[in-house]
């Protein structure tokens, strides 16, 4: 009986392991190279492959809440030019 028990709870155990590591994330599928206005940017995130997520993107959020993915900056050179601005303009709001 005792073993049926301690091994009822090692099964608990790993299960609620298992539930645990489970962290959901929104990833982009597909990224689009067109140029986005700055103004309509209220934040952005770098999405890196292989990290819960299966390609490289940077995911903007607009001012109305929307999240567009846009080209990685490391295959868009306008994307750095872009993503500089943006710190530049979030920096500013802070202050």
């Amino acid at each position: 009986m005792a073993s049926r028990i301690a091994t009822l709870l090692l099964l608990g155990v790993v299960c609620v392991g298992f539930v645990t590591a489970e962290i959901v994330v929104d990833c982009c599928l597909k990224t689009s190279s067109k140029r986005f206005p700055l103004s309509a940017v209220s934040s952005y995130t770098i999405q890196e492959a292989g990290q819960g997520c299966a390609i490289r993107a940077t995911a903007i959020i607009t001012r109305t809440g929307k999240t567009l993915c846009l080209s990685h900056p490391s295959e868009e050179t306008w994307m750095i030019n872009f993503i500089n601005r943006l710190e530049e303009k979030l920096k500013n709001q802070q202050a």
